[in-house]
């Protein structure tokens, strides 16, 4: 009987040991503040994934917006309550820095973006093999781009049509997305024939096997280094500069990797 008595004892402390740790998991979660982040669109499908994965290990939960980088910029120069913004190219989040809107010690480049040609699957465009010269086809009426003026991967896309010596031939049939998810859509949704988009948008559940694309070659376009910086208005600084930390991290570097990103 005292044996037993001790077993049931020993097992009444391990339940009641678990019962206490869950109530303190609960709590903690309850605690545990929401990152509101800012993020380039080509990161919707890569940085989702990323952060659901933070959230399990920490149980800070982190909520997305995506856009083009530039007008990202904008709403956090216009007072938008962001903790973190990921954008698609380094300058933006400088230019955030140099006025008194983001920390500089903050800033890291998670990331450099690769630009592709995209064609939808059933197109007789063989843009695989004979890459920027398909948009020269006569079934080719619009391309997709995203909008130079605020979008990063618009100004590359830009800068490879001006490389080859296309952007003249075809810039009236050019279709501008808000973004490069914007681009990509109309792209698939065959508002437009082919699309310049971003590698991880091809990459990502929702095109991959709707399309074939050809990788742009880097020296065709300036570097797409993407980088992250937290913004000096964040209430919860702390928190998001662990986020940055976690970005460095070899499950979040595999993330991006398997996205196309080429991680520094």
């Amino acid at each position: 009987m005292r044996f037993r008595g001790m077993v049931w004892i020993e097992c009444a402390c391990v339940i009641a040991g678990l019962f206490l740790g869950s109530i303190a998991c609960i709590a903690q979660g309850k605690n545990a503040p929401e990152l509101t982040v800012a993020a380039a669109a080509d990161l919707s499908a890569a940085l989702q994934e990323i952060s659901d994965g933070y959230e399990k290990k920490t149980g800070v939960k982190v909520k997305l917006s995506f856009g083009a980088s530039g007008a990202l910029t904008q709403q956090i120069q216009n007072g938008a309550p962001f903790d973190l913004f990921f954008s698609a190219d380094m300058d933006y989040p400088r230019q955030l820095i140099s006025g008194g809107l983001a920390d500089s010690g903050s800033l890291y480049q998670y990331a450099v973006g690769k630009l592709v040609l995209w064609v939808p699957a059933d197109s007789a465009l063989d843009v695989e093999r004979k890459g920027i010269d398909v948009l020269l086809d006569p079934a080719v009426k619009k391309i997709a781009v995203a909008n130079p003026e605020h979008a990063p991967y618009g100004r590359a896309a830009v800068a490879a049509l001006k490389h080859y010596g296309m952007y003249d031939r075809v810039r009236e049939r050019l279709v501008l997305g808000e973004n490069v998810a914007q681009a990509a859509q109309f792209a698939e949704s065959g508002n437009a024939q082919a699309g310049f988009v971003a590698l991880a948008h091809a990459a990502a559940p929702a095109l991959r096997g709707k399309g074939k694309y050809w990788v742009i070659p880097a020296e065709a376009y300036p570097a797409l280094a993407q980088g992250v910086v937290v913004i000096a208005g964040s209430a919860h600084k702390k928190e998001a500069g662990e986020f940055v930390e976690y970005m460095k991290s070899k499950a979040a570097e595999d993330v991006l990797r398997a996205f196309g990103f080429t991680v520094p």
